[in-house]
């Protein structure tokens, strides 16, 4: 249980913490401008171009007016962070169970399979959402991020698991279901887009990558020493990043379909 320690020192964090009063001049300043500009120049070159000096460039402000709005680089990328849980967190205004960013009570899906659409659909967001801001994976995986949108959508994907049929009324196991969704989501995004930056940074699609080392794996494979390896890549389907992604997530349903039964 948090003490009273605690809670003085969470009084401090972004999300608490008033703006400075507005400035008519010599420009209007928010936290919302600031993010904007952060995710702009994240977008183009990455978190690596990324800091307090440039993003008060771009907004032609000096670097001293930022800090009334964030104290640290890391409050910063706190903020970029949430603000991509905004593309992944639910719409509001829909308030089915799992689909709405305030608090959802746990109930039992009406509709068998339902909740496997609803986790489809959160993973679709992620999934999109990544894609769109490539760094973003790269602060995934660590301690978990508590923005107002980042817990929406956290929220969302536990109460889709808690309306799964036998997990109601089980916590421990909602937790576990939705850590394994949440750690497919991030392993399999984190190597979509380590595909994605290797094609634009030696300017080698995947397949022509694959067509190139093709000669190489072959003779690897003739000796006989990877048997299994050598069935499986002559045999297997080849998918599509999209396809990839969706067949993986479907092993994950399956797994958490089975925990519940």
């Amino acid at each position: 249980m948090p003490s009273r320690h605690d809670d003085a020192a969470g009084a401090g964090l972004v999300w608490e913490r008033p703006e400075p009063p507005a400035r008519r001049t010599p420009g209007p300043l928010s936290r919302a401008l600031i993010v904007a500009a952060a995710l702009e120049l994240a977008d183009a070159d990455g978190l690596e171009g990324v800091s307090i000096r440039r993003v008060a460039a771009a907004l032609e402000v000096g670097p001293m007016r930022l800090y009334g709005y964030v104290e640290t680089k890391a409050e910063l990328l706190e903020l970029m962070v949430d603000a991509v849980y905004a593309e992944i967190a639910p719409d509001p205004a829909d308030d089915r169970p799992g689909r709405t960013g305030r608090p959802a009570r746990p109930v039992r899906s009406t509709r068998s399979g339902e909740w496997r659409e609803e986790l489809r659909a959160i993973a679709g967001r992620y999934r999109a959402a990544a894609l769109r801001h490539e760094w973003f994976i790269d602060l995934l995986g660590g301690r978990p991020h508590l923005g107002p949108n980042a817990l929406a959508a956290r929220e969302a994907a536990l109460a889709v698991v808690w309306s799964a049929p036998g997990f109601a009324g089980r916590p421990t196991e909602v937790q576990q279901a939705s850590g394994a969704f949440h750690a497919y989501l991030a392993g399999r995004l984190r190597v979509e887009v380590a595909q994605r930056r290797a094609e634009r940074a030696h300017g080698q699609s995947d397949d022509e990558w694959q067509r190139a080392m093709g000669p190489y794996v072959m003779r690897v494979l003739a000796a006989g020493r990877h048997p299994v390896m050598a069935e499986v890549m002559a045999a297997a389907d080849h998918l599509a990043p999209g396809e990839e992604f969706a067949a993986g997530l479907e092993l994950v349903l399956d797994g958490i379909a089975a925990r519940a039964s």
